[in-house]
């Protein structure tokens, strides 16, 4: 079996909810960023500083975080679609609140209908984390 790799339109699709998404943290949209992550048990979200298992607690937890500052920025943002129906977005960030270096990966899966929100692309997985700035 043979799966497709970047096809465009399935990379445009990605990376559109991945903007919808960056925006919804950036505004602290709470009710676009929970729309965005599969309310489900199997959901996992590794951050900074705390471990949701399971949609609820991820969306308990975006209730109470602090929001993200408004001079995140992004860099070297890579989405790699494979098929039709899974893709992972890899990006760093930077802020004017520390000096250090963000990484984030997301892995989307399709699992909504095409004709919902953003084709049915959410987020199954996540992972924040901080280092040193090289």
């Amino acid at each position: 079996m043979t799966i497709a790799v970047n096809r465009a339109d399935v990379v445009a699709e990605v990376s559109a909810a991945f903007v919808a998404y960056e925006r919804a943290l950036v505004d602290n949209d709470v009710e676009t960023m929970n729309m965005l992550f599969w309310n489900a048990p199997e959901t996992v979200r590794y951050g900074i500083a705390e471990v949701q298992h399971g949609g609820e607690a991820i969306r308990a937890w975006r209730e109470a975080a602090a929001p993200v500052p408004p001079s995140r920025r992004l860099h070297g943002t890579v989405v790699t679609a494979f098929g039709d129906d899974l893709a992972t977005v890899s990006t760093e960030f930077t802020s004017d609140v520390t000096p250090l270096l963000g990484r984030q990966m997301q892995t989307w899966a399709r699992l909504g209908d095409a004709s919902s929100a953003f084709n049915g692309w959410i987020i199954v997985a996540a992972h924040v984390s901080l280092i040193d700035a090289p």
